[in-house]
């Protein structure tokens, strides 16, 4: 199956997404280099997909019901799949991760996994932080990751994002 891929301006930053027929599969801040080797255009499931998000900035849905097919090794997989199941509005730390991905001592691997994933946002991978409880990394770069956690936690509370 092929993909096609469209835009999508957010508050932080315009993204790429891109799908199959079937399901999203990846979605990244641009300029993203594979954008280039996709065609541009809208599909059913990539307006779906945009209208999520643009609720998702809106504070108007916590959790993503979108098919997804994140490209990655099994490993990967499971802890993007364990990503997904931290709630909105809430982190983890890396060592929290790796022992729900089934991995307790693979923190430092379940970091890495947790750098490339595929699909930013959906799979929400800015809400692992280090063990300190400080912010981590996020591969946009950390005013980023800062954004997504206070926009969900505002929204928690009811409140508007300043």
């Amino acid at each position: 199956m092929s993909e096609t891929f469209v835009y999508f301006n957010s508050p932080i930053g315009r993204l790429a997404v891109a799908a199959t027929d079937k399901a999203v599969t990846r979605v990244a801040f641009c300029p993203a280099e594979w954008v280039q080797t996709l065609e541009e255009k809208n599909t059913p499931l990539l307006a779906q997909a945009c209208r999520e998000l643009a609720e998702y900035f809106q504070g108007r849905l916590a959790v993503f019901t979108l098919p997804l097919a994140p490209v990655g090794t099994v490993f990967q997989k499971r802890v993007w799949r364990a990503l997904c199941q931290v709630p909105y509005g809430h982190t983890c730390s890396y060592k929290d991760l790796a022992a729900a991905a089934g991995y307790p001592r693979a923190a430092r691997a379940v970091g890495g996994a947790n750098h490339v994933n595929p699909i930013a946002i959906i799979i929400p991978c800015h809400r692992v932080i280090a063990a300190d409880g400080s912010w981590g990394g996020y591969g946009a770069g950390v005013s980023k990751k800062i954004f997504l956690l206070e926009l969900e936690k505002a929204h928690l509370r009811g409140e508007a994002l300043k």
